[in-house]
């Protein structure tokens, strides 16, 4: 009864121990070479026993009735092999068994899901997603130890209580030295990552509740910084002698007039530069964060960096657009151009498609939803974040209508 070059179904009788003739039935389930015996609560008389076709002698009734049932049992143990193959998860005879018996929902831990998460996202995730969620599973391993003692739980412990501890856990972490203390949005993002891992194991059937029904994530609304025009200026109009502050603001600069972000500039070559529309060039890509293609007409401070740099030897020899740096140090630099150019903020590249989105192309009356676009978002409300911080467009908008109304 072999079905496949790895896994195996074999029934059999403990013909030993036998009491009366009679003996207990098993079914052996061997997978990659590990097998385990589950015993099916059925007794034969040895005598009836068909040991190489591993069902009962003869057509009388009871014969038949039990061979119709050795056959379910192998149906349902082949389907739970199948099942196990299709979701491309490692599984061992052991979870077959416990599949077989109803005791598999008790049987996954935390660190199978773990497993299991990484296994099947490694591949859709992008690999930055793939190193938070890492870090957050990090947080969650310690939590656990912390808590009860031990490096892994079953999953059946998870339940309301066990979210709101590692709540807990994660606001009153005492960070490593040099490190900065977990606050509320960054804790939330943790809790997000525990929530889209255990609806995982609640859509597998590997627990029968979800732990988070009442349980509500709380993010603090932050209005995210951007440079003002005179900022902007400030920063364009900086001249060094220090060839990678110059590198670094004109990589800056080019953020500002296209709203792409450093991870998506870097992987620009001459194939990204296409013809519009209007017969004019445009740059077309996709956002490496989330696989979003976007197209962005090419304004003409963005046109001239390119120009700049293309017979540079930091990017002809490799069909870039712009040179590459890590970005690491890539925010180290802008705080010395935000020193140069007496701006207070926190400058970080990120600022630079934020700016974009405020400054260069809200505050200058280009529609929302054509700035969802540009930018690459698939939900306009991710936009409209950006909407509510232009103050100075608000403040135009009703001078505006101060006219009309008078």
């Amino acid at each position: 009864m072999r079905t496949s070059s790895t896994f195996s179904i074999l029934f059999w009788i403990y013909g030993k121990r036998a009491v009366n003739n009679k003996a207990n039935i098993y079914i052996r389930v061997t997978l990659n070479g590990q097998r385990v015996n589950i015993s099916l609560k059925k007794k034969i008389n040895v005598d009836t026993w068909d040991e190489k076709l591993q069902r009962a002698k003869g057509t009388g009734k009871d014969s038949r009735i039990l061979n119709l049932y050795l056959n379910e049992v192998q149906s349902k143990v082949y389907r739970i092999y199948e099942d196990f193959k299709r979701q491309e998860m490692p599984f061992t005879s052991q979870m077959v068994k416990a599949k077989f018996l109803g005791e598999d929902r008790t049987r996954f831990s935390f660190q199978n899901l773990i497993d299991y998460h990484n296994e099947k996202m490694q591949h859709k995730l992008h690999k930055n997603t793939m190193g938070q969620y890492k870090t957050s599973q990090r947080y969650m391993v310690e939590y656990i130890l912390k808590e009860y003692k031990v490096t892994d739980i079953l999953l059946s412990e998870l339940d309301y209580s066990f979210v709101i501890s590692f709540e807990d856990f994660l606001r009153s972490y005492i960070p490593k030295s040099g490190q900065s203390k977990i606050g509320n949005n960054t804790a939330m993002k943790h809790i997000k990552r525990l929530r889209r891992m255990v609806t995982l194991a609640y859509q597998m059937e590997w627990i029968d509740r979800d732990p988070f029904v009442n349980f509500k994530i709380k993010i603090e609304k932050k209005e995210r910084e951007f440079l003002i025009g005179e900022e902007l200026q400030n920063i364009e109009n900086l001249s060094s002698k220090i060839e990678r502050l110059v590198v670094v603001k004109d990589l800056f600069v080019f953020s500002c007039y296209t709203g792409i972000s450093y991870s998506d500039i870097v992987r620009l070559t001459a194939v990204n530069i296409v013809k519009g529309i209007d017969g004019l060039s445009w740059i077309s890509a996709k956002r490496t964060k989330t696989g979003t293609p976007f197209k962005i007409p090419l304004l003409p401070k963005a046109s001239i960096l390119i120009d700049k740099y293309k017979n540079d030897f930091r990017t002809s020899n490799n069909d870039n657009l712009l040179p590459k740096l890590s970005n690491q140090k890539l925010n180290s630099y802008l705080k010395e151009i935000a020193d140069l150019c007496g701006i207070k903020k926190n400058l970080t590249f990120h600022m630079a498609r934020h700016t974009f989105a405020t400054t260069v192309t809200l505050s200058n009356g280009v529609p929302i939803e054509t700035v969802s676009k540009l930018l690459g978002h698939t939900k306009l409300a991710t936009t409209q974040i950006y909407a509510r911080v232009v103050e100075k467009k608000v403040s135009q908008d009703m001078e505006k209508l101060k006219l009309i109304l008078e």
